[in-house]
Order: structure tokens, then sequence, then C-alpha cells
């Protein structure tokens, strides 16, 4: 499976200012990843990223833990 085959999506929340994350579904049942890559950059490296370790930053990102960014 290739970066282009995936199905990548950004966050409702972006406001396209160019500083955007895209995530793909894909990998999760299969691979237990989440694969992740700039939005500006869709032919750039993709970083693959642990269920667990994804699922902890979202809540942290939820939480407050990163203050505002």
């Amino acid at each position: 499976m290739t970066a282009e085959s995936l199905h990548w999506f950004k966050s409702s929340y972006s406001a396209n200012g160019g500083q955007c994350v895209e995530v793909a579904a894909t990998l999760i049942a299969s691979h237990g990843v989440v694969p992740v890559r700039d939005s500006k950059v869709q032919c750039g490296p993709v970083l693959a990223v642990g269920v667990s370790a994804f699922d902890g930053f979202v809540a942290g990102v939820k939480g407050g833990t990163f203050g505002a960014l």
C-alpha cells in the first residue's frame, strides 16, 4: 500500500492556514498504526504512529496538556 492509496483527511477544525497534518485510518485495524503526513507536502514522508501513542496524543490535545497551540 502506498501513501497515495490511503484515504487521507484533516480535522474539521482545520482553518486551512497551512499548519495542518492529515491522518489516514486505513491501516489501524490491519497494522495498528495511524499514518500522519504534512498536508502541504502530500508526496513527502509519512510518519506511522502506533494506535495507543496516537490515542494518547489526541487525549492530551483535548485535555489541554500542550496548552494553547
